[in-house]
This record gives C-alpha cells, structure tokens and sequence, in this order.
C-alpha cells in the first residue's frame, strides 16, 4: 500500500458516485416496483428482473471496491476531527460496505427460493438452489430489514456531507474531488 494520499483515487470516486447512483435508483425502483399491478405479470416481472440486476451488479461493484480498498489506502482524516466523529465516520463507511454486500446478496437468495430463474439482464442464471416457500420468506425479510439499514447509514453519510460541507466547511469533502482542502487550523483533538 502506497502512503495515504489527500483524497481518493480516481478510479475510487468514480466507483462511489457510480455505486451512489445505481443504490438511489435501487430505491426508487424498489419503492415503483410494489406498485406495478401482478396482472399482467410482464410489467411487474420486467421491473423485478431489473431490480435483481442492478443488484447483482451493485454486488460486483462492492466486491471490486473492497478489493480497491484493501490495496488503496483511504486519505487520512484530519487530526483536528474529534474521535468520536473519526470513529462514527469509519463505523458508517464500514456498515455501507456490509450492507451494500448483504443486501443484494439476501435479494439474490430470496429470488433463488422463490423458485423462479433469476436472470441478469435477461440472461438466465443457473438455479442451484431449490425452491422453500420458509427460506424465501426469510430472505424476503431479510432484504427489507437490509433496505431500512441501508437508508439509515446513506442519511447518516449525509448528514455527514451536510455537516462538513456545509456547516463546517472544514474541507473534508475535498478527499472526494469536492471542493479545496483547508489548511489545518488548531491543535490536534485530543
């Protein structure tokens, strides 16, 4: 790993802005979708096959981002941060990551159950597991809590953007190409 540079590669904002993206289209999406009519099915199962896709590719994208992340060293934040804002700040980064994993993963179980081809894109993926009405029900739910969590830390990364942006001023959105880094005023927070 490289030294920690002053903001984030290219190739890692480019991924987040990406990922950002397909996720507020994922909700949106999601939220369209419960209110397609099921006669007829094709609408609603189009939409649905479009959902499961986006997923899946939102499940690609993460694992390339961890990968990114494990040999790229994020930028440092300031020394001026309070800890505990440094520590909510990993915390949130860490639980996008696991739930950006998680999510579409119990999306893609749930279909798998469901008894019903999973297709990306429109091709049909292999079905290797079974169809269980009780493993179905699960992941369903699985996937909704999932939903909620994630909306839950996308509000708290923006508040974040809000507060530091906005409110502060500090300069810390510079890591992510927005705006111009400050020059560190004070002494380091204890």
């Amino acid at each position: 790993m490289a030294p920690n540079p002053t903001r984030y590669s290219r190739v890692a904002i480019a991924m987040h802005w990406l990922v950002a993206a397909l996720v507020l289209g994922q909700f949106a999406l999601g939220w369209l979708m419960q209110s397609i009519a099921k006669d007829p099915p094709g609408q609603r199962a189009a939409a649905f096959n479009f959902h499961k896709s986006i997923g899946l590719t939102l499940l690609a994208l993460m694992l390339v981002r961890l990968a990114w992340r494990a040999t790229h060293r994020p930028p440092p934040l300031p020394t001026t941060m309070p800890p505990w804002q440094s520590r909510l700040a990993h915390g949130t980064h860490w639980l996008l990551y696991a739930t950006l994993l998680a999510l579409p993963l119990a999306g893609y179980l749930g279909s798998e159950f469901s008894g019903y081809p999973v297709k990306y894109f429109g091709i049909a993926l292999p079905q290797w597991l079974g169809k269980n009405a009780h493993a179905k029900d699960l992941m369903s739910l699985a996937h909704l809590t999932l939903t909620w969590v994630l909306a839950g830390a996308v509000m708290l990364h923006l508040a974040g953007v809000v507060k530091h942006g906005l409110v502060d001023d500090d300069g810390l959105l510079s890591r992510m190409g927005i705006g111009q880094p400050r020059a560190p005023s004070g002494p380091p927070a204890a």
